[in-house]
């Protein structure tokens, strides 16, 4: 009986990173290849694009029009719900083109689904979630603050869960 892959902590943290530098470069191809065939995506403003023909070819399309701002992000929790399903929860901040600053406005929430898809982990749902924080000012400079420490280490992504 053949042993299911397993799927890793590294292995998804690797699938989020690959996915924030894909942005990041403007490269629709290599964004996509870390989804699976029906991998989901929930943009910033709630419009959902399924499967990876559709992520790709609205990432083309984005990425030829104008220059999107740029991803740093801190993981907040790696989870396993199954020996081939895992989640990730993150924050992030965006950098807008030729600036050096966050837009705080801009902050997000995100949640990616990881599977093992024909032996490979592949990201399955990848969603974000304004950081709005309405009515709780603080919340929003706070994750504003801890976001422009890692924009000023020169990391796209901190994984703080990596030092465990």
């Amino acid at each position: 009986m053949p042993v299911e892959p397993v799927l890793t902590r590294d292995a998804v943290v690797a699938l989020y990173t690959n996915i924030l530098q894909a942005w990041n470069a403007r490269d629709a191809k290599a964004f996509v290849s870390q989804f699976g065939e029906h991998g989901n995506t929930v943009g910033f403003d709630g419009s959902q694009l399924d499967g990876r023909t559709a992520i790709g070819d609205e990432l083309t399309r984005i990425f030829a029009d104008h220059t999107p701002a740029t991803y740093v992000a801190v993981i907040r929790e790696v989870r396993a719900l199954g020996t081939s399903t895992m989640l990730l929860r993150a924050v992030a901040g965006m950098v807008p083109p030729k600036e050096s600053a966050l837009k705080p406005e801009r902050n997000v929430v995100q949640s990616l689904v990881a599977v093992i898809d024909a032996g490979v982990p592949k990201v399955a749902l990848y969603q974000n979630t304004p950081a709005r924080f309405d009515g709780r000012p603080q919340l929003a400079e706070a994750l504003t603050a801890e976001l422009t420490s890692v924009l000023r280490s020169g990391k796209a992504v901190h994984d703080p869960g990596a030092d465990r």
